[in-house]
C-alpha cells in the first residue's frame, strides 16, 4: 500500500521560511519523479517544484523566482520542499505526489499524470 505522508506546515510570519517533508512507502522510491503542488482556496490546484526520477533535475512553478527548493533523499525515502522567503500568497495546502518516472521520462507539470498523493500539509504565511 502506497502512503505519502507530509509534515512541516504551519504558520509563519511573511518573509520566514519551513520545511516540508513527504514521507514514501509501499512504492520504489527511485523509480518515481516527485513534486509538490498547492492549492489554496478557490483557486485551482498548482505546481510549485518537481525532481525527475532519473537525473535528479528539478524544475519550478514561475511564481518560485528562487525561494523554494527541493530535494529527495533516496536513502530515506523522503522529498523536502525549503520554502524561504514566504509571502502570504503563498497559503495553501501543499501536496506531495508522485508519478512514476520510466513511463514517459519528463518530468510532468499536469497534477493529473501524477499516480499517488499525500493527504497535504497547511502552509498559512500572515503579513
Amino acid at each position: 500500500q502506497v502512503q505519502l505522508v507530509e509534515s512541516g506546515g504551519g504558520l509563519v510570519q511573511a518573509g520566514g521560511s519551513l520545511r516540508l517533508s513527504c514521507a514514501a512507502s509501499g512504492l520504489t522510491f527511485n523509480k518515481y519523479n516527485w513534486a509538490w503542488f498547492r492549492q489554496a482556496p478557490g483557486k485551482e490546484r498548482e505546481f510549485v517544484a518537481g525532481i525527475r526520477y532519473s537525473d535528479g533535475i528539478t524544475r519550478y512553478g514561475d511564481f518560485v523566482k528562487g525561494r523554494l527548493t527541493i530535494a529527495r533523499d533516496n536513502a530515506k525515502n523522503m522529498i523536502y520542499l525549503q520554502m524561504n522567503s514566504l509571502k502570504p500568497e503563498d497559503t495553501a495546502v501543499y501536496s506531495c505526489a508522485a508519478d512514476f518516472g520510466p513511463g514517459l521520462g519528463n518530468l510532468p507539470l499536469d497534477s493529473n499524470a501524477y499516480d499517488f498523493w499525500g493527504q497535504g500539509t497547511q502552509v498559512t504565511v500572515s503579513s
